[in-house]
């Protein structure tokens, strides 16, 4: 299959670009690394009119510190840039970004597809869609009337549904916090498939690194969008021993507190077990680093 017919636009700057968007309207879709919407489009799923290449964009591209600690990436960032960054840049505070690369598609997709791209798609299942609702993260957006900031869990809306309004383009991505003992992992029918079920979590350790005091679990694949789910963290925030007990317990929650859909991929009674399995493999896990 071939994409319909559509007007290609190369972009300059960002100002340009929300100038065109607001312009174009509704008819403009973004092209960063094009791995997910340039699949859409040939198979007529997408049939945009034009089309906003952002790739030579370098001002949005890359990963840096900010001065209150914080890691910020920036939307044109590639996956394997992360999964390839030094220690100076993503050490053993954010190094749950840098493995989750592993679960995103094949290689090629990784030098090509975009960080950016990822979120704004906004898959239930995307790795960074999790990450970014499991470390509390800010997305920076800029539109033709300036910049704003929203909450990642704010961000993602329904099924490939973001905040971002149509002029508007996503450029960068802040984790506002170190993350030193958090984790993802999923399950696909085949490496590189998109996830059946995924799991994050972050634990929040007590001074005695033995006991856990509290922590964030986030699923994709079981609802419309990632959500966290309160049920299994209140487990976590009982102040418990880690340890197989409080992770199966957390696990068990979890799965009891969601209502997956049923579709070609698995029926809501296998995604509940594979949420307990991966919620316990991600508590086991992050507990490890």
């Amino acid at each position: 299959m071939k994409p319909a017919a559509f007007t290609y636009h190369r972009a300059r700057d960002i100002e340009g670009v929300t100038r065109l968007l607001d312009e174009l309207g509704d008819d403009a879709k973004i092209l960063a690394g094009g791995q997910s919407l340039v699949p859409m489009m040939n198979f007529r799923l997408a049939r945009p009119q034009h089309l906003v290449d952002i790739g030579g964009l370098t001002s949005i591209k890359g990963i840096s510190h900010e001065a209150d600690g914080s890691l910020r990436i920036g939307a044109l960032t590639t996956h394997h840039m992360v999964e390839t960054a030094p220690d100076s840049l993503i050490g053993r505070d954010y190094a749950v970004l840098r493995d989750a690369m592993r679960w995103v598609g094949h290689l090629p997709i990784r030098t090509r597809g975009t960080v950016g791209g990822s979120l704004a798609h906004a898959d239930a299942t995307a790795e960074w869609c999790l990450l970014a609702l499991l470390l509390d993260a800010r997305l920076t957006v800029r539109g033709p009337h300036g910049e704003r900031t929203v909450n990642a869990a704010d961000f993602f809306h329904g099924y490939y549904t973001t905040a971002l309004e149509p002029d508007e383009l996503l450029t960068g991505i802040v984790f506002p916090r170190p993350a030193p003992h958090a984790a993802l992992t999923e399950f696909a029918e085949r490496h590189g498939d998109f996830a059946t079920v995924s799991a994050a979590v972050t634990l929040d350790l007590a001074e005695d690194g033995a006991t856990v005091r509290g922590g964030r679990v986030v699923l994709g694949g079981v609802d419309a969008l990632p959500v966290r789910v309160p049920e299994a963290e209140a487990v976590l925030a009982q102040g418990r021993p880690a340890g197989t007990a409080l992770f199966r317990d957390s696990a068990a929650a979890a799965a009891e507190a969601v209502d997956p859909p049923s579709d070609a991929n698995g029926s809501a009674y296998y995604r509940r077990i594979l949420t307990r399995t991966l919620v316990r493999d991600a508590c086991k896990e992050a507990m490890s680093r």
